[in-house]
């Protein structure tokens, strides 16, 4: 029992916290014997022709802004084309679009998902990069840029950029714990990029060569996750760039956030099973080995283990003396009333940011736990599903 305790204790240690101990150190020894990598150095005209594709359902509330956004960017003008697909939108949004000629609108009446509205358009892009954001996300000036001079590497297969969420002295616990993981994801992502690769990017921001871009099937859940790793299984690097960011509102409140994160687990669980080749070591050792720590444990065995801790502790503590094991049931218990406290202080509105990390904490891993519990039972759908954020 006291086995099983301990390895538990440690795979859960390694998979929030170790791990990014470990990646930080093996940065270093790289620094050390390689020197840091770079952004490579490029001028206006070894700039790739890119197109940018925003993905819009039913946005009629963003959309201009949105526009007014993309506009702005830095880019050269004839290597850039921007690119709105609105497939199934039953609002204004098309519409609103259409009255920008700078803007290339594909819409179609039905709904098929967001990424058969993807594949809709790639279909019809002709550029070296594609760059992907979503409709209520709001870039830099310099994101295109920052993004695009990697490719003047030929191992570089796809750019990640990065999320940032808006929090403010008064956020909520979607907010600030959305936040918070957020600034830790971004951390690790950049040791990751300069390790090996990055693994896997996210919908908000991020680009691909076109000539590696894989479609994959309508079903897939998390169809951004996906499409970067079948680059990386490639052979191709996918590079975090900070400096090319999209920001968003968080969630409505912890309850849209809540949504989300289940729909996240359930594609993780999924992506897990599609791309079962890149758990193995021997033949992409680095890959695989990064992809194991920052995705495969958080998305399968460790919330798990979170509880089963929990309950080895129980019956350990009340077999024994040994004031060691009473002393972490206590912790335990300290923390998860914390979490309780932030949960009912949510509830009333009372803003106390300490309370919302442990909170969120197992807000995130009960979502793994009902996720995969939904995609077991084919209970969630690959529809195109918009969750509610603050305004």
């Amino acid at each position: 029992m006291q086995v099983i305790f301990w390895l538990s204790i440690f795979i859960i240690f390694y998979t929030f916290l170790g791990y990014g101990i470990f990646l930080f150190a093996l940065v270093k020894l790289r620094r050390i014997f390689k020197g840091r990598r770079v952004p490579p150095t490029v001028d206006e005209e070894q700039l790739p022709s890119c197109t940018l594709v925003v993905a819009a359902y039913n946005e009629e509330g963003f959309i201009r802004e949105k526009i007014a956004n993309t506009l702005a960017l830095n880019y050269p003008p004839s290597k850039l084309e921007l690119l709105f697909v609105t497939d199934g939108s039953n609002d204004k949004t098309p519409d609103i679009i259409s009255e920008y000629p700078q803007i290339r609108l594909m819409h179609k009446p039905e709904r098929n998902g967001k990424i058969a509205a993807v594949h809709r358009a790639v279909n019809e892009i002709t550029s070296d990069v594609i760059v992907f954001t979503d409709a209520n996300t709001f870039l830099n000036k310099d994101a295109l840029i920052n993004i695009c001079r990697h490719y003047a590497d030929e191992k570089v297969g796809a750019v990640a950029g990065e999320k940032r969420v808006l929090a403010d002295e008064q956020a909520d616990a979607s907010a600030a714990g959305e936040g918070f993981y957020w600034k830790y994801e971004s951390t690790l992502k950049k040791w990751d990029s300069e390790l090996y690769s990055v693994v896997g990017a996210a919908g908000e921001l991020f680009s691909v060569r076109r000539n590696l871009y894989k479609p994959v099937s309508k079903d897939a859940i998390l169809d951004d996750f996906m499409i970067s790793m079948l680059i990386a299984k490639q052979g191709y690097r996918i590079v975090y760039e900070p400096e090319a960011y999209a920001t968003e509102t968080a969630s409505e409140d912890v309850s849209e956030e809540l949504k989300r994160k289940v729909r996240i687990a359930a594609g993780g669980i999924q992506s897990i099973i599609w791309l079962k080749s890149l758990l193995n070591i021997f033949k992409y050792p680095m890959l695989s080995f990064q992809y194991i720590s920052h995705r495969v444990l958080r998305w399968t065995v460790t919330p798990f283990l979170l509880i089963l801790v929990l309950i080895l502790n129980v019956l350990i503590a009340a077999k024994t003396t040994t004031w060691f094991y009473i002393l972490l049931l206590a912790g335990q218990v300290l923390f998860y009333g914390l979490a309780f406290v932030g949960y009912i202080f949510e509830k009333k509105q009372l803003r106390i940011k300490v309370l919302f990390i442990p909170y969120y904490f197992c807000v995130m891993n009960y979502a793994v736990i009902a996720g995969i519990n939904r995609y077991f039972r084919k209970q969630q759908s690959s529809a195109w599903e918009k969750a509610k954020r603050k305004t």
